[in-house]
């Protein structure tokens, strides 16, 4: 009777996974939406689980559910970047507020706002390095860091606006590749 049972269990066990991650991004936007980025750790712990499990090469989650959670990764890569990057950049930053645009501040032109459209820059971002960690082509994420280095290169001639740019480029890439490794090896 038991062992009848296994396959129902696994498939409500790996649809309450599916569920937590979707709740872990639904926090994740909160966190962008809210600027509340502290509401992004759990999504923080459902990737170390998960890295933990692909590491350990046990799965998660049924085969059957494996799209869906995927999916919700991919997600909760793709949300939760933006939200990680500003947790850290506040605890390095200590101070400094954003400019109206989100952009930062440079003490040498009153008002002068660099950096600005970082948010969606994130988000796009995200969404390549995820797909070239799904589909095994390093030479994009190459290609996406000369990009935004070249395009930002003029805006990073004051030091605050340098140290942000790598912080949060660093954070938004690492949140992602983690999201599309656990993917890419689950």
């Amino acid at each position: 009777m038991l062992t009848a049972l296994a396959p129902l269990a696994a498939v409500v066990g790996s649809s309450a996974i599916v569920l937590l991650i979707g709740l872990c991004t639904v926090l994740a936007v909160l966190a962008t939406t809210e600027d509340q980025p502290r509401l992004v750790l759990p999504g923080a712990v459902v990737l170390v689980i998960g890295g933990i499990g692909v590491a350990a090469d046990q799965p998660l989650v049924a085969a059957e559910a494996q799209l869906a959670a995927g999916i919700a990764l991919a997600a909760l890569g793709v949300a939760g970047g933006g939200p990680a990057a500003a947790l850290v950049l506040r605890a390095a930053t200590r101070g400094g507020s954003p400019g109206r645009n989100g952009g930062i501040l440079v003490g040498d032109e009153p008002g002068r706002e660099v950096l600005r459209g970082g948010t969606t820059i994130g988000f796009l971002e995200r969404i390549v390095v995820i797909a070239a960690a799904v589909l095994g082509r390093w030479e994009l994420l190459a290609a996406l860091i000369a990009v935004k280095g070249l395009g930002r290169f003029r805006d990073l001639d004051a030091g605050a606006a340098t140290e942000r740019f790598i912080i949060g480029t660093l954070v938004s890439l690492i949140w992602a590749g983690a999201a599309g490794a656990i993917i890419a090896l689950a």
